[in-house]
């Protein structure tokens, strides 16, 4: 499996808002996005930030999608043609299967500070989805399954030291989490309004369908 090895910041600096991939980190002064010097799109020619053409907002608006939730092209565009057979709304049926990843849920639970932190622990080991291993980071999770970690000491105080780092936390309404025993349930389908990046998502199929 690819990986990208450069920097996240460069992410959000091209697309010119914070995607939260560093979880806590990104709300930190330290942000490049904090610092006006450095909110201009990477690059030696970045401070030239003129007026896009229409190729060039729905672009960027796939690419922000596509780097918010983690994923490279090609797994982005197998996730387009499964929400294309879906039945309703392309945009809206997109958004949910992506926020229905396994690491985007470990991460809407708060088991992970980022969602690239997420597939660490999922690739790991750590995580458990209805009794059973899972290692597989782009699983789609269904009403009922269960989400678990592992019952091991170690990932056990993993997870419990990440809980306790933000204690008022709370969780979307299509997930369900037992904070002490560290278990959640899928409760329901998440909705347009779970989708926490602002996006034009009919662009994206504009974008996709061409």
């Amino acid at each position: 499996m690819g990986r990208y090895l450069g920097s996240s910041c460069r992410h959000c600096r091209r697309e010119g808002m914070k995607l939260m991939l560093k979880g806590i980190r990104c709300e930190m002064a330290k942000c490049p996005i904090e610092k006006k010097q450095r909110n201009v799109a990477p690059g030696m020619h970045g401070w030239r930030r003129g007026r896009n053409s229409e190729y060039a907002v729905r672009l960027r608006e796939k690419q922000k999608v596509k780097r918010y939730y983690g994923l490279f092209e090609r797994q982005f565009m197998r996730y387009f043609h499964k929400a294309e057979r879906i039945k309703g709304n392309t945009g809206e049926n997109l958004l949910q299967l992506l926020e229905r990843r396994l690491d985007n849920a470990v991460y809407k639970l708060n088991f992970a500070p980022s969602r690239k932190a997420a597939r660490q622990l999922i690739s790991h080991g750590h995580i458990y989805v209805n009794g059973r291993k899972v290692n597989v980071s782009d699983r789609i999770v269904e009403i009922g399954d269960k989400i678990a970690v592992k019952g091991a000491e170690k990932s056990k105080k993993k997870i419990k030291e990440q809980l306790e780092t933000n204690p008022s936390f709370s969780t979307q309404g299509w997930l369900q989490l037992a904070r002490e025993k560290a278990e959640a349930t899928v409760v329901a389908l998440p909705t347009r309004d779970d989708v926490q990046i602002p996006v034009e998502e009919q662009l994206v199929v504009e974008f996709c369908s061409r």
